[in-house]
């Protein structure tokens, strides 16, 4: 697919342009300080584009609003004391140092056990917990997709849990496969739903057009709230590239 860049200022906002081989023309906000970028077809113009963003400004600037004053963790140190989140909840992390496996476990008075041998460093500590945030996703993500499938009518031939640093989900429509960050674990389950059918509904309609917000809008009416939800919560600490494609 051959692309070309450009950059524009509209209403004192930076924005991003890129032009590929694409049919509609897609706008984005992304963290975490809510850069702008466009992807718009070859076809357009530099002036379609500073029209097409002026158009959609109101939302552009809320979206941006939301995400420069949304909490963000700090960096965490794999110590007890600290709060991690487990499926929208704010946890205690209590780290116990001792001989054998090592495990996580999630206790009844809001506490996350994590145990491992001592002298373990934080870098070990932080991928313990990550693979089990994994497995968390594991256990969820194919129970939803089943669900959403016939209501869907397409299937999934592949999914995947990775770290992204721009998306919580994406979508190859083509080979049916599809990617989730592995920072769900850390939301309300009716966001991992949320962000599941909004990547299945990615089998149907490549783009944020008009035709995928009505196809959302009848397979998940309380898409919206849902989304609302996630983008209200706590951003996890990330070395953002400001160049990452999204």
């Amino acid at each position: 697919m051959s692309t070309a860049s450009s950059y524009l200022t509209v209403a004192g906002i930076n924005v991003d342009v890129v032009y590929k081989d694409i049919k509609n023309l897609h706008i984005g906000v992304y963290p975490p300080v809510g850069r702008v970028r466009v992807a718009a077809p070859t076809r357009l113009d530099d002036d379609t584009v500073r029209l097409a963003v002026i158009q959609r400004l109101p939302w552009i600037k809320r979206r941006r609003k939301q995400l420069q004053s949304a909490e963000r963790q700090s960096q965490r140190e794999m110590v007890s004391g600290e709060t991690h989140h487990v499926w929208g909840i704010g946890l205690r992390l209590i780290v116990v140092e001792r001989p054998g496996k090592r495990q996580i476990e999630v206790r009844s008075d809001r506490r996350l056990t994590l145990s491992v041998p001592a002298g373990t460093d934080a870098a070990t500590r932080r991928r313990v917990l990550e693979d089990w945030y994994r497995a968390q996703l594991r256990e969820r993500i194919p129970t939803l997709i089943e669900q959403w499938e016939p209501r869907i009518g397409r299937s999934v031939e592949h999914w995947q849990i990775k770290r992204m640093k721009t998306k919580l989900g994406s979508c190859n429509p083509d080979a049916a496969r599809l990617w989730f960050n592995v920072e769900l674990a850390k939301k309300h389950p009716r966001c991992l739903e949320y962000i599941v059918v909004h990547e299945m509904a990615h089998l149907l309609e490549r783009t944020h057009s008009e035709c995928f917000t009505k196809l959302l809008d009848g397979l998940l009416p309380d898409w919206r709230t849902r989304r609302d939800e996630l983008n209200g919560a706590p951003l996890a600490h990330e070395e953002w590239d400001a160049a990452t494609a999204a």
